[in-house]
Parts: structure tokens; sequence; C-alpha cells
């Protein structure tokens, strides 16, 4: 780990470039090849290319990218930021994953844009909230019933705590989705760091209400 940003621990080629920022981070040091193509994010499922934005106003979850300098770029506090490259280095992508977001698809549908076999590609889930740290209550379970979840999936990713409430598993849920879509469970890394737990490193909501965000990129160069 740098002293300013994340760096995936996972085989990329050597010209996909991918990091995390952390609490600390100037992010104005960081040398970049172009301006990171923002999106609005809303919990929902909608990918875009991100050579083809306009503004930052472009409402979507994940962003993909098949030509070199195009930063793909998400901001996350709690929510798993998921980053994606084929082996060849040929196409990279970035996703915002909520719990909506995992209920709606998001992370399916970043898969039908990619256009490399699901096979090759290396995956790397970035900080998030924790399995031990994300309480939830019915809606939750019930919002990714009705997406049409597997039962057995929700019940592995959910665990009693209480009285109505689950202890809910992000990694699981996006480990399971890309599984499912063809991406190799040994190509599929990171998943270790919780928001929650590491306040020195990591911005979380569900902690403190932290109005900041971390800023996980990635890019061809």
């Amino acid at each position: 780990m740098s002293e300013q940003y994340l760096t995936p621990d996972w085989p990329a080629p050597s010209n996909v470039i991918a990091l995390t920022t952390l609490r600390d981070t100037n992010f104005e040091k960081i040398t970049l090849p172009n301006q990171p193509a923002w999106i609005k994010q809303v919990h929902g499922n909608v990918v875009v290319n991100a050579a083809q934005l306009v503004d930052a106003t472009t409402e979507a979850d994940a962003a993909v990218a098949f030509q070199t300098n195009i930063i793909c770029a998400i901001r996350t506090a709690d929510c798993l930021p998921l980053l994606i490259c084929d082996q060849a280095g040929t196409q990279v992508a970035a996703i915002h994953a909520g719990w909506r977001g995992l209920a709606a698809g998001i992370i399916a549908k970043t898969c039908q844009q990619l256009t490399a076999p699901l096979q090759q590609c290396l995956v790397w889930l970035g900080p998030a909230i924790g399995p031990n740290a994300f309480e939830v209550g019915q809606d939750v379970l019930e919002g990714f019933a009705a997406y049409g979840w597997d039962q057995k999936h929700i019940n592995a990713a959910f665990k009693p705590y209480g009285d109505k409430k689950w202890l809910g598993d992000l990694n699981y849920l996006a480990r399971a989705t890309l599984q499912q879509h063809g991406v190799l469970n040994s190509n599929i890394y990171g998943g270790e760091f919780c928001t929650v737990s590491d306040p020195l490193r990591f911005y979380s909501y569900r902690r403190s209400a932290d109005i900041g965000r971390m800023l996980s990129l990635i890019w061809i160069k």
C-alpha cells in the first residue's frame, strides 16, 4: 500500500493503472493522463462508455473504457468499488455497487458491456462496509428478492442479527454475481478492507456520516 492510495494486489497487465484514494490522499499530487470521466451515481444499474461522457451529470453507476488514457472513476464511502480489466490490457471498468445497485444488476450489466471473455478478466474489490458492520432490515432482503435473486444467495449473504435485522456481505454478493457471469473465482482479488472499522484510512457514512469519499480510478495507458 502506498502512503497516498491503495493499489490493487492483482496480476494486471503493466499498461493498466488502478488505484483507490484514502482519507488523507492529496488528489492533486496524483499524476493522471486526463481528467477522470465522472458520473452522477444514483444506485442504479446503468453503465456508460467513459469515452462518450460529455460532463459529470450523466446518471450511471459504472463506466467502461476501451481506449488509452480514458479514466473510469467512481466515488464510494461504504458502497463497494469494483475495478475490472482484461488480461490483455485492452479494456477496463469501474463499478459503484451499493446494495441497491447490486440487487438491480449493476455488475451483470457491466459484464455485458465488456467484449473480452470474462474468464480472462481480473476484478478487484475495493474498500467497502464489511460483513460484520453492514446491518440491514427486512427491506434489503425483500429488495434482492424483488429483483429475482436466488434465495440460496440471499441466505448466504445475510445472517440474522437481532429482531428482523441482518448483517449483509457485499463482497459475497459481488463474487457470486461475477462467478455467475463467467469470471473465475481465482481472478477475483481484494475484499479485505472494511471502511467502517478503519477510520484512519477510509471514509464511512455508516460510521460517522462522513461527507468525504474515496475515489477509485482505472485506465489503460
